[in-house]
């Protein structure tokens, strides 16, 4: 009898541990340590603007069960969107996985966080497609508190999720938009 307890017990305690929130550290260097050890060029200015026109908005909806992430690369792919910006995004997940970044010094660290049975509202989000790869950020919220980074694959959609992306004309070029090397 005591062992069929105890097997209860850790089978209960394996359970709640598979649904807490998970946190690993990831290194991120550029291509080339002597890249991520690059001091600023005075050829690359402080800051500069890159111009463009919406060629068009979409507004895109994710059904319950969709990874967040998958669905918009699906889109992005289907809708042929080169570069673009995310404009905003609402709905709810079922559980979530970001990352934002650890340090302050290169090479550049990234803190992954994933809860995948944490229900949140989408209460903001924004990020950019440079060149067709995504660049999404996320924010977060529940009873106590909000929270964000970028979205990772394993956030999953509870009610709905609505994301609006405007697509630039090709005239814009976002190639070194978020180029850490670019300095």
């Amino acid at each position: 009898m005591h062992r069929i307890k105890l097997w209860f017990f850790v089978v209960a305690l394996a359970g709640a541990l598979a649904g807490q929130e998970t946190r690993y550290e990831k290194v991120n260097p550029a291509p080339t340590p002597a890249e991520d050890a690059k001091p600023n060029s005075a050829k690359v200015p402080d800051a500069y603007a890159i111009e463009g026109r919406f060629d068009r908005v979409l507004v895109l909806r994710f059904k319950y069960n969709t990874d967040l992430l998958d669905g918009i690369r699906k889109m992005v792919k289907q809708e042929k969107i080169r570069n673009g910006v995310i404009l905003s995004g609402v709905g709810s997940v079922t559980g979530y996985q970001i990352h934002q970044v650890s340090n302050r010094s290169f090479p550049s660290r990234n803190m992954f966080v994933k809860n995948p049975t944490a229900p949140a509202d989408i209460i903001g989000m924004n990020g950019y497609v440079i060149n067709g790869k995504l660049h999404p950020h996320i924010t977060l919220a529940n009873p106590e508190k909000a929270f964000g980074g970028h979205l990772e694959p394993g956030t999953t959609v509870f009610t709905f999720a609505i994301v609006t992306i405007g697509i630039l004309n090709d005239g814009a070029d976002l190639s070194r938009a978020d180029d850490k090397t670019y300095r």
